[in-house]
């Protein structure tokens, strides 16, 4: 299981590089700008992304921009078919929107896991 570090609204999976001997992350789902951050220890790590995170907002404000949000609300999923028809039939039997029950079935799994 890895460990997430959340920092402003902005979270990055931690990993480890065993050929370097440091910590590292980046922080995905950004689609115009790439941030990475790494350290030594953890608190060389925690350092260097929460400046990571920092540097990007100031360089937005900068430049009039606004920071790039990790996940926008909304996504595609690809069910196949079959789990597709059904999730349909399912959402009319329960009179809402297909968008509706799926995101019923996240909110479901993540009370229970």
């Amino acid at each position: 299981m890895g460990s997430i570090m959340k920092y402003k609204g902005y979270w990055a999976e931690i990993r480890y590089s065993d050929e370097d001997e440091c910590f590292y992350g980046i922080i995905e789902g950004l689609k115009n700008t790439s941030i990475s951050f790494e350290g030594m220890t953890v608190k060389e790590l925690k350092k260097d992304f929460k400046n990571a995170i920092d540097n990007h907002i100031q360089y937005c404000i900068e430049h009039n921009q606004e920071p790039e949000k990790q996940c926008k609300g909304s996504l595609n999923v690809r069910l196949g078919v079959e789990l597709h028809n059904k999730a349909k039939m399912k959402s009319i039997e329960k009179n809402i929107s297909i968008n509706e029950l799926i995101k019923n079935a996240v909110i479901m799994y993540l009370k229970t896991n």
